[in-house]
Formats: C-alpha cells, structure tokens, sequence
C-alpha cells in the first residue's frame, strides 16, 4: 500500500487521538465526491477536493439540460431492480440514502422538487445550477476547500498524491483519500478513465470499461434510410430484445444506427449480447396497440390501385419513418402476405453489430469492483484508499438512477473513512 498511510498509522501511536488532525483529500468534484464532502467536513474532517476541470460539477450540470431528473418516484423493489446485478451492492447504499432520502436533502438546500408524469423527480425549476450553487455554498461554508484545475496522476514512491497543477506537479499528503473519478464517458468534462492505470498497477481488481446507456451501430442503413431519416424520432412503439416483454417508448434514427431513451434501457443487455456472440437481434413493434389480428384484416382489404405506402397509410397510420424501416428491414416478398407483413410490423427484426464508442455514452459500465473493497467502498489492496460514484462496477438506465447511486455511494464512502480515521487514529 502507499507508504503515506503507513507513515500515518505509525504517526498515530505517537499522539493522542484528539491532537491528530484529521485530513482527507478527494480527487472528483461530482455528486459522489461533493457528497463525501459534506459528510466529512460535517464530522470535523479538514477536506480538500481536487478536480481536474476549470470547475466542479460539470457533468452533473450536463446532465440537467433540457431537464435536472435526480432520482425517481417508484417503488423501492422495481428502483433497486434497475442494477440488475449489481442490486445486491448498491442496496445498502440506497437503504441509506436512497430516493426519498435525497429529496429531502435537496428540499435542505431550498430546492423543492415535483414527480413528473413518468415517475421521475425534478427540481421545481427544472434546473442543476441552482441546486448546485446552494450545495457549494454550504460545503465552502464548512470549510471544504476546492481546487479546480488540478488532476491527479497516481502516487509517488513515498505514497503522497501526483497532483498536476496550474503551478506544476505537486506532492499532497491526506490522512485518507478519496477517489471520485467518474467512468470512462463524457471525456471533454473529466471523465477519461485515466484513474485505471495508477489503481492496476496496485493489483486493484478492475472491470473493463464499456459504454452504458449509449447508441448501437447497424451495419449499414440503406442511402435513403441516411439521407432522410438520419436524426427522425421513433414514437409510440416498443423494443424487446430475446423473450423479454416489449418496452415502449420512443428512440431515434441515426446515420449508424439508432439511440434514445428506449434503447438506453435495453443498452446492457444489448452489448452483453454483442459482446458474446458479435451481434444482438431486438424486434420493434411499430403498432404497440393493436394486435397482429387486427392489423392482418386491415391489410387484408383491397388496396385498389393504391400504392402499398398508401395502403398503409389509409388502414394503419403508418408512413414516414416507421414506413421506412419496414421497407429497410422487411424482404419484398412479405408486402404481397397480409399476415407476414402484419407479423413484421408487430416483431420487425434490427440486428445491431456494435455500440457506440464509449466516449459518446452517457455512462459507463465496469471500473472498480465490489469485490475489491469493503462494505464501506475502502480498497482492500489499499487501505485509506475509498471510491465512490460511476468509477464503480454499476450501471444503471436513465432516469435518476445514476444520479441516486452516485450521491448514496459519496456518502457511505464519507461515512467510511470518518469511521477509518477514528479507527487509525
């Protein structure tokens, strides 16, 4: 482990506890790191918070255009079943502060919230900025110090902290660290996953950083598909993928693929798939509400001299993009049989070769494993070492759920290490 612990420990026997000054760093100014923040200084802890960008919480502002959605309104079970796997990890996270809990500490900051029609949470203003001043105020306000554009860079031999700075490299020494680095999307804003490199070469059991909530690639559209429907929104239908129950919402058409809320949803099992066997088939109901039967019988009625594109026009609504896709994805044969067409409209096949490159996700999946830290998000290979937020091995859809489980970590994290220091010290 960094000899800077070690030192510590031994600095520790040689004073009272109440003469040891307790003094933490932490590398990220998003909601994880701001989070242990206040958790910390609110025990007493001097902290000092590193990050890398001209200013802290820039993703996090990112995230609030068009809308701030900070958590979600639902049941616990069906909230927590949103981790998939890794549920079991992040529920005693969320059974600490989960999303009532952070609701009422942002009603704390002065920032009332409402539910939106889909269950989301938002503040009344629909804004991160405000919500983000007030929580900056009140941690400079208890004495956190914040130094924006300083990136740190590892550790040096004697186990204190590389910290590039405008000034040069510097050498910080903390009684414990925190690490709140982000995942490996959204580089322009911080998020490089540069923090992999110095964390593996202390034997830090690490999962592969991979794309999360992001667009997936086709192999080709046709030109006409590019041409004019590159950027056209999806609505009203559903996507399912192997025998799950269709979702519905709506997505959209992009010159490689497509993306949007309803396949972020699916993103994970999607390049799970991918990932295993080099492609993943989903099926698109383009009529949601009506059912195979029905439609069968309107195409079933003599068309006359109109064209197929009009026919289902006049009998299904259906025209535009949605129109387009069935041309693209259905062989001709299928427009001369009612209940083929019909079939292909209700589990019209896209087979998607790739994702996305990692850096135009939203999130991303992978980072620190649960299984190399302790219940309290300490590093067992590096004790006084904790991490918190997306730098950990979750993921999660849209929707408040990232947001949630970043502020629930920063804290049991900063919970952590007051805990360790009383401990050490």
């Amino acid at each position: 482990m960094p000899a800077l612990f070690r030192r510590t420990a031994a600095h520790a026997m040689t004073q009272s506890p109440a003469s040891l000054p307790h003094h933490v760093a932490i590398i990220g100014g998003g909601p994880a790191g701001l989070m242990a923040a206040e958790v910390l200084s609110q025990a007493g802890v001097k902290v000092d918070l590193y990050d890398g960008m001209p200013s802290v919480g820039r993703k996090f502002l990112l995230a609030g255009v068009g809308g701030m959605n900070i958590t979600h309104s639902e049941a616990y079970p069906a909230f927590l079943s949103r981790y998939a796997e890794r549920a079991a990890h992040i529920a005693p996270l969320l059974r600490e502060f989960g999303a009532e809990a952070l609701c009422q500490w942002i009603h704390g900051l002065g920032i009332e919230t409402f539910i939106g029609s889909s269950g989301r949470v938002f503040p009344t203003d629909m804004k991160a900025a405000p919500l983000l001043r007030a929580w900056l105020k009140r941690l400079r306000d208890a004495g956190v110090v914040i130094h924006t554009r300083h990136r740190w860079l590892g550790w040096n031999a004697d186990g204190s902290l590389r910290i590039d700075s405008p000034e040069g490299e510097k050498a910080i020494s903390a009684d414990a660290l925190l690490l709140a680095l982000g995942g490996g999307s959204w580089s322009r804003l911080g998020s490089d996953g540069a923090w992999m490199r110095p964390l593996a070469q202390y034997g830090v059991a690490l999962a592969p950083l991979q794309p999360s909530n992001c667009g997936f690639e086709v192999k080709a559209w046709s030109e006409l598909m590019v041409s004019k429907f590159a950027g056209a929104p999806l609505k009203n239908i559903a996507i399912g993928l192997n025998d799950d129950v269709p979702r519905l919402g709506e997505c959209v058409i992009t010159a490689t693929g497509i993306e949007g809320s309803l396949i972020y949803a699916l993103s994970a099992p999607i390049r799970e798939a991918i990932n295993q066997t080099g492609s993943a088939t989903v099926h698109l109901d383009l009529l949601p509400g009506r059912p195979v039967d029905k439609i069968q019988v309107a195409l079933s009625k003599p068309r006359g001299s109109r064209s197929v594109a009009k026919h289902l026009h006049s009998q299904l609504g259906l025209d535009g993009v949605k129109a387009a896709l069935l041309r693209e994805l259905t062989p001709a044969e299928c427009f001369a049989d009612p209940l083929l067409l019909a079939s292909a409209i209700k589990a019209l096949p896209l087979t998607l070769v790739n994702t996305r490159p990692l850096d135009e996700a939203i999130s991303s999946a992978g980072g620190v494993t649960f299984e190399a830290m302790t219940e309290n998000l300490m590093l067992k290979q590096l004790p006084g070492v904790f991490c918190a937020g997306e730098m950990l091995d979750w993921e999660a859809p849209t929707g408040g759920y990232l947001l949630t489980a970043c502020f629930a970590s920063g804290r049991t994290a900063g919970l952590g290490m007051v805990e360790w220091l009383n401990h050490r010290h």
